[in-house]
């Protein structure tokens, strides 16, 4: 080993972690543009009076377009600039934002939400790609890489809450717009903070590659979402085989390309298989609960949008406990066995959650106990991810470890929405008022918002027959929703755990699998 590779690493300074505060601005508004809409819902849907299909494709289409671009953009990243690719990205996040803010039809506003996926994209691998080389020393980079993993799980949580106090003053619209001027802060210190990084002699991106990546995903969700909302038909089945042999075909073209889209080897090391593949389930249950708790405590209890948002505030705080605490356990525990434990933990939120009719209150113990124990498996699965992967494919890695995440939330709002969707469906079908009127009968099968809004154009008894029922309908759901989740996160504990018997990398902080020269080998920044 040389002697620079012995050389302890430089400790970052004021100017490394300025640079963390500024970049913890995209990690929270890629995951706040998840969740701030659940709230803006009912609103929304009343202006643009979207079909059932539309509404779910309205709060998960940025969900999918960000996990179908992350690979490409960590790759792109690592070819021709992270700070460009963060610069551009930023750009491209704040007009999508504002055309959003403005759309005056579903089919708009899901084709802004699909540019913004696009933009996001492009912000969280190369923020942790430019993380991982501000911050040489593995001590800091474990803390950097936690706060940056706070500022993405705050986001998340904190959506609900940015969308209740604008909704309580604004319209729907102004959800979208507080991204201007954050992203316009980012734009105007990222230059001056954060150094350019590209990997020298990276090869050509593969476009077919990119092309595969997006319409895998896109075609299997989209044949899930017409099974839930049509039943089963050819042409639904038709969407999820194509979706699975393009993907199948995406695996094939990987192992034979020289400079891979996707880097499959990296998938044989077992903490970045495990983690990886962790953070999917994470963020499908995360999601696609947060979809459902948000709606409820608006919907069904009847909240104001600041209310409903001051409800979901500690589940944000206690995230955030668990995050600090979590990361100074790091040093004394293996990461597989406090993620297997937080992930057994968190059993008890569905448990709570099968409790809702008893209060609000079973709704904010239940999403707590969820999110505190899945937090250790966000903030140590992303380490591992990283760490586990040479160094010349950062940004590659990163991007896989956000993938998890961002396409967990998106199967998690389409999949275990859809299931939803469809409870909700045949409950109502069972359960219908008899003598409602055919022309209303209809949207109130599909969505809550549909037959609440049918409610209040029916007079009398039967328009509160009607609420009532739909309120129950969605209730039941949740219930269904709730115990879907224990069996997912029995099996997630119980998979983290086997990392203690096939070679668990070392705890936090600690040299990674990577070999010290890939270590040392670190892309050094490019001169401005």
């Amino acid at each position: 080993m040389s002697t620079e590779a012995r050389t302890p690493p430089e400790r970052a300074g004021a100017r490394e972690w300025t640079a963390l505060a500024v970049l913890g601005v995209p990690a929270v508004l890629v995951m706040m543009n998840m969740s701030v809409l659940y709230l803006a819902l009912p609103t929304l849907s009343r202006d643009l009076d979207p079909s059932g299909p539309q509404l779910l494709w309205i709060t998960d289409i940025y969900g999918f377009m960000v996990a179908g671009a992350l690979i490409t953009m960590g790759t792109l990243g690592d070819r021709i600039g992270h700070r460009r690719i963060l610069l551009v990205g930023a750009v491209a996040f704040t007009a999508a934002s504002v055309f959003a803010a403005y759309a005056d039809s579903a089919g708009m506003l899901v084709a802004a939400r699909a540019v913004q996926g696009v933009a996001a994209a492009s912000l969280a691998p190369s923020s942790l790609s430019v993380i991982r080389n501000l911050f040489r020393d593995p001590g800091q980079r474990t803390l950097a890489i936690t706060i940056w993993m706070m500022s993405f799980m705050g986001g998340g949580a904190l959506g609900p809450l940015v969308g209740g106090v604008l909704l309580q003053y604004f319209w729907w619209g102004s959800v979208f717009l507080v991204a201007v001027p954050t992203m316009l802060v980012l734009l105007l210190t990222v230059p001056f903070l954060v150094p350019e990084i590209r990997t020298a002699g990276s090869g050509r991106l593969d476009l077919v590659s990119v092309a595969m990546s997006l319409v895998t995903p896109l075609a299997v969700v989209y044949g899930i979402k017409n099974l839930a909302a049509e039943g089963f038909g050819l042409s639904s089945l038709g969407f999820i085989a194509l979706g699975l042999v393009v993907g199948a075909a995406f695996v094939r073209r990987q192992r034979r390309l020289e400079t891979p889209l996707l880097d499959l080897s990296l998938f044989r090391v077992p903490a970045f298989a495990v983690s990886a593949g962790g953070m999917i389930v994470v963020g499908m249950l995360l999601f696609g609960t947060s979809l459902l708790t948000s709606q409820y405590l608006q919907l069904v209890l009847g909240f104001e949008p600041l209310k409903a948002g001051l409800w979901q505030l500690p589940t944000a705080v206690g995230g955030t406990i668990v995050a600090l605490w979590v990361s100074g356990l790091a040093a004394r525990f293996q990461p597989a066995v406090l993620m297997s434990a937080g992930a057994a933990f968190a059993v008890l939120g569905p448990v709570m959650l099968t409790q809702v009719d008893g209060g609000p209150g079973f709704v904010v113990a239940g999403s707590l106990l969820l999110f505190a124990g899945l937090t250790p498996f966000m903030a140590l699965g992303t380490g591992l991810v990283v760490g586990s992967a040479p160094a010349e494919r950062a940004g590659a890695a990163s991007a896989i470890s956000e993938t998890g995440a961002e396409l967990g939330g998106a199967l998690g709002i389409a999949t275990l929405g859809s299931v939803a969707t469809a409870v909700y469906g045949g409950y109502m079908a069972d359960h219908l008022p008899r003598g409602l009127p055919a022309e209303f009968a209809g949207p109130a099968g599909e969505t809550l918002p549909a037959a609440l809004e049918a409610a209040r154009q029916i007079p009398g008894t039967l328009g509160t027959a009607l609420a009532d029922t739909a309120r129950a309908a969605f209730t039941h759901s949740l219930h269904v929703h709730a115990l879907i989740l224990i069996p997912l996160l029995v099996a997630l504990s119980a998979l983290t755990l086997t990392l203690r018997r096939r070679g668990e990398p070392a705890p936090q902080g600690e040299t990674s699998p990577t070999s010290p020269d890939d270590r040392a080998a670190a892309p050094a920044p490019v001169a401005d």
